[in-house]
């Protein structure tokens, strides 16, 4: 069995390829040269006045913030993600028909990190709020 590979073929399903690579690569330069071209300019010094809600700011903009909102944050979007495999994972084991044993006991195992996780938040004093 001898085996034809039409080189023509080959190239032609590369043409796609090569116009989709031509466009990525004019299309920023050419979008930034028309916003140039076309968008008003102003030489005011408005223009860098800051500008915050419609009104002056007042006082520094460098403010320190107690670092309990980070921990708080970061624990949240923790949790959050980890409680978003719940529902990818419950579609899986419907649909493969896979034994329900092993699927509650992986559940239990997720679950269980997920308390481990939240315990040693609480035992650090990570969700202790403090004035």
């Amino acid at each position: 069995m001898s085996v034809i590979i039409d080189s023509s073929n080959i190239i032609n399903s590369y043409i796609p390829v090569a116009v989709f690579l031509v466009v990525s690569l004019l299309m920023p330069p050419a979008t930034m040269t028309m916003v140039k071209l076309l968008s008003p300019r102003s030489k005011s010094p408005n223009k860098y006045a800051t500008y915050e809600c419609g009104s002056d700011p007042l006082g520094d903009a460098r403010i320190q913030f107690n670092v309990e909102y980070y921990l708080y944050a970061i624990a949240f979007v923790l949790f959050d993600i980890e409680v978003l495999f719940l529902y990818p994972w419950a579609m899986v084991y419907i649909g493969n028909g896979v034994d329900m044993v092993t699927a509650i006991v992986e559940m239990l195992i997720f679950i269980f990190v997920l308390l481990f996780g939240y315990a040693y938040l609480w035992k650090k004093g990570a969700l202790k709020w403090m004035n």
